[in-house]
């Protein structure tokens, strides 16, 4: 099998030049292993390699951390290391003693578990990275650039990619972004996609909070991806899976914290006193909500009922993935207010508030952008703004606001 080459390389690179520990941390089976163990053979030290999914080691690792450690002696790469937190506090001892950069990397697959025991144990010694599913840009091949309605950085991207069809777009959209997929080594999506789920429920799921329905849990996850792009519904979810609404939290909680999803909080401020609270939930990875969701083609899942919705995550999550490949947090919020005026996306930064619309069209009406208006009583600055949509090229409305293919994203 080929290996892809991920944007996010460079990063883990350089930061091993002046950081003692790196913790790379995502969904199973995104190729956080296969990227270090490519980028060990680069470095050409001698990198050692060992993973707690190996319960030989993780045993050791949690009873005997010290004789872990002098088996597994530095540069080395920790796989999974959240079954075994009890290492952390003799890795801190280990960097305080010797302060040699790059001499841990480490991956986990339980980000928020795992944060807990990196901010007591690590916290300044340890770089942190989130990889996400596969961006379309490292699927095509296209050089990592966070996306921004900066107009002189999307005219120099705009020659540089292909333009995409809708079909095509859609076709991306549904058959997902796990390397797995991607790479052409499992080419049943659907088997790959019910073992991939089956794993979650009976290993990690089962780890976060012991025994789990797993036919309730699958009817959970699939209630989830229907309403993909929406707000968060926790009584909505409990009903369709049949549990109680506290289940229903603690569910969302651990999708969350093994990077399945990713939820969208509102923009507000004491000014916009009017705004909702209420999170919208999104997937990292679409094919797997289209296979959650029944669409059995790219074509039926253009033209079905769910088509705008799956866009739009498809979007949101484009932009996630442009800024964590480049190991930065992205300030993405979205507006609601009570009045029902909506804004799909805001992008916050340099001062300013960039408003983005994601709609299924290739010629979007001008008329889409009255609603940026709503975040002028804001105390940033209004910056660019965009619609998101399916068209084949870059062009404006006027300098205010572009229209922006979602393919250059």
């Amino acid at each position: 099998m080929n290996y892809i080459s991920r944007h996010m390389e460079d990063r883990v690179l350089d930061l091993s030049k002046s950081w003692p520990a790196i913790l790379l941390t995502g969904p199973r089976q995104v190729g956080k292993t296969t990227m270090l163990l490519e980028l060990a053979k680069k470095e050409n030290i001698g990198r050692g390699y060992v993973t707690l999914d190996d319960l030989t080691e993780r045993d050791m690792a949690k009873h005997d951390p010290a004789l872990f450690l002098q088996l597994h002696q530095p540069p080395v790469l920790i796989d999974e290391v959240q079954y075994a937190p009890e290492l952390f506090t003799y890795i801190k001892i280990h960097i305080d003693r010797n302060h040699r950069p790059g001499d841990f990397w480490m991956t986990g697959s339980q980000i928020f578990r795992l944060m807990a025991g990196v901010q007591e144990s690590l916290a300044g010694r340890v770089a942190l990275l989130h990889m996400p599913p596969m961006s379309q840009r490292e699927i095509v091949g296209a050089a990592c650039v966070p996306f921004t309605t900066n107009l002189d950085r999307l005219l120099a991207e705009r020659d540089r990619m292909r333009p995409v069809t809708a079909p095509e777009l859609f076709t991306r959209l549904w058959r997902g972004s796990m390397p797995g997929i991607v790479s052409g080594e499992y080419p049943d999506r659907n088997i790959y996609y019910s073992s991939y789920l089956s794993t979650y429920v009976e290993r990690d799921v089962r780890g976060l909070s012991g025994n789990v329905d797993a036919l309730k849990f699958n009817r959970f996850v699939t209630a989830a991806a229907a309403r993909c792009s929406q707000l968060l519904n926790y009584n909505a979810l409990a009903e369709d899976a049949d549990i109680d609404i506290q289940t229903s939290k603690a569910w969302i909680n651990i999708l969350e914290t093994l990077g399945i999803i990713f939820l969208l909080h509102p923009y507000s401020n004491n000014v916009l006193k009017r705004t909702i609270k209420t999170p919208k939930v999104y997937f990292y990875d679409t094919g797997l909500v289209c296979y959650l969701t029944r669409w059995s083609s790219p074509e039926v899942a253009e033209s079905g009922a769910m088509s705008g919705a799956l866009l739009e995550n498809y979007t949101m999550s484009e932009i996630m993935k442009s800024y964590q490949n480049a190991g930065l947090e992205p300030y993405l919020y979205f507006y609601r207010d009570r009045d029902a005026k909506e804004i799909d996306a805001i992008l916050e930064g340099d001062g300013k508030l960039c408003p983005l619309e994601i709609k299924k069209t290739a010629t979007p009406d001008k008329r889409l952008t009255r609603v940026f208006g709503v975040i002028d009583k804001a105390p940033l600055r209004r910056g660019t703004g965009a619609i998101l949509c399916m068209a084949d090229k870059l062009s404006a409305f006027d300098r205010d606001n572009l229209i922006v293919p979602i393919w250059m994203i």
